[in-house]
């Protein structure tokens, strides 16, 4: 009871950067409309049910995506809604693909008329500057480079959030208290707001972290992610074990070849007196070449190492 306790505080005590509690909470159709009204500053109106953490694989041969929130406005038009904790490195070549796979699977086997194809609107959000231009928000849509006020008009859409933006000035309020609540998620980060509807986001948040259902499902994907490090560590372990093993039998060769070189022996004669082939005691002679007198077997390996480098 203790263990479930202390795990079930463990979500309480997460905001909505993170994954886990922004997908619980945005899986309610209100507040996610709410959400990317504030974020886009413009009033959305979703239909149906948002999905999350719904997974996108167009073909097996193909590498699967999974996406926080997706969710459908009132004119067919789609938004994906990425939280990002980390950068990765890779978040733009990312939103590319995402963008793809998302594409490629609104339209059906055979379907001739790509105008059919839905707008859509991809939202990644990060308490990181992605672009280095200290903007809280970077919209990218297709525009010509000879005409800049050309636009490809696709209907696609990339929008990244960086909640620690610095051009307070262009942002309403609400948008600037929802880039401070979304870091700390809490009753007193949202006591500073004016805003009904970030108020509105933080009851959602607090009648998750109150949902025992929330709690059992948070508890089970920690108990998952705690499992798959385990096994992971293990396998690094008997990995370790393994390559020190052969690093051990490798410095025993080493040592062999380096006694025989001290007393004389040609690269035939010790590979024949040791049984081993010839290109593989040659390697660690010219290895050992540049280590003469001393033949420190040490910095002998070290050598054969930096060869294969």
């Amino acid at each position: 009871m203790e263990e479930r306790q202390s795990r079930i505080l463990q979500l309480a005590e997460l905001n909505l950067l993170d994954k886990f509690l922004f997908d619980e909470v945005m899986e309610d159709s209100g507040t996610y409309e709410t959400m990317i009204s504030i974020l886009l500053e413009n009033e959305v109106r979703l239909i149906g049910k948002p999905e999350a953490e719904k997974e996108l694989r167009v073909s097996s041969q193909l590498r699967a995506i999974r996406l926080d929130v997706v969710s459908m406005d009132d004119k067919k038009k789609l938004y994906y809604t990425e939280m990002q904790k980390k950068n990765t490195g890779n978040l733009k070549k990312r939103s590319r693909y995402y963008q793809a796979q998302m594409d490629v699977s609104l339209l059906e086997p055979g379907t001739k008329n790509f105008n059919l194809l839905n707008d859509s609107c991809m939202i990644l959000i990060a308490p990181f500057d992605l672009f280095g231009k200290g903007l809280y928000r970077y919209t990218f849509e297709g525009t010509c480079r000879e005409c800049p006020e050309l636009r490809l008009e696709d209907g696609a859409t990339r929008v990244f959030i960086n909640t620690k933006g610095n051009n307070r000035e262009a942002f309403s309020q609400e948008f600037l208290d929802l880039m401070e609540y979304l870091s700390s998620s809490t009753r007193a980060t949202v006591n500073k707001s004016a805003s009904e509807n970030i108020w509105r986001i933080h009851r959602r948040v607090e009648q998750v972290r109150q949902s025992e259902k929330a709690g059992v499902k948070y508890m089970q994907r920690w108990e998952e992610l705690a499992e798959a490090r385990d096994e992971g560590c293990e396998e690094g372990r008997r990995e370790g074990i393994i390559m020190g093993e052969a690093r051990g039998r490798e410095m025993a060769l080493i040592s062999m070849v380096c006694r025989k070189l001290k007393s004389g022996k040609s690269i035939g004669q010790i590979a024949g007196e040791l049984e081993e082939k010839t290109a593989v005691i040659r390697r660690i002679c010219d290895a050992a070449g540049d280590c003469i007198p001393a033949y420190d077997e040490a910095a002998v390996y070290t050598r054969l190492h930096e060869k294969d480098v």
